[in-house]
């Protein structure tokens, strides 16, 4: 394997996946060769990373759960919507995963039918992570709202009325798939 091979391989953040480094025609062989040479660390099956790299713990869980998209409190406190830090990593699967590993690993776990996974599913950090786009962190926030202090809650509605780039079609568009439209148009309307 020569350096350019393992350099296109290699992500941008000094992270290695086997299955990544395969589609470029790189053998197992060499791929773990390459490893063992340079100390990469293994983090998780068939993801390795430079010896001493900080490691994006959100761009790893969706490297190791590709079907998962960051969600609820994640995404309330990416979209500024919220001041608290999340205690826990958040995200969203479909209905029929089997969420133990996740939780196991102290990952908060949401589910949706398979056919609602995708809807607002957006990628941010340099197109890297999957997350909710924010009338769907609305949505989720709305059909959750008992997992929520009521300030938090409040809150974050109101920093989504107050926010120049809020789409309300959008947001009802979305409150119809998830079943919360006549909540949230109550919201809004006293908001608003």
């Amino acid at each position: 394997m020569d350096k350019y091979d393992i350099e296109k391989a290699i992500s941008d953040t000094g992270i290695l996946t086997v299955k990544e480094a395969m589609s470029y025609g790189i053998s197992k062989d060499k791929i773990y060769r390459e490893i063992s040479k340079n100390e990469y660390e293994r983090v998780s099956h068939g993801i390795y990373v430079k010896k001493d790299s900080w490691i994006d713990e959100m761009q790893l869980i969706s490297l190791r759960y590709k079907d998962a998209v960051f969600s609820h409190d994640e995404a309330l406190y990416y979209y500024d919507l919220t001041d608290r830090e999340p205690l826990k990593k958040t995200i969203t699967i479909y209905t029929g995963y089997n969420p133990s590993r996740l939780t196991k690993e102290g990952i908060k776990v949401y589910t949706v039918k398979k056919d609602l996974l995708k809807v607002g599913k957006t990628y941010v950090k340099d197109n890297t992570i999957p997350m909710y786009n924010l009338e769907r962190t609305i949505c989720d926030l709305v059909r959750s709202r008992k997992d929520f202090e009521k300030d938090v809650f409040v809150n974050a509605l109101k920093r989504y009325v107050n926010r120049k780039d809020k789409d309300l079609n959008k947001l009802m568009e979305y409150g119809k798939l998830f079943k919360v439209d006549r909540i949230i148009r109550e919201y809004m309307e006293v908001l608003i």
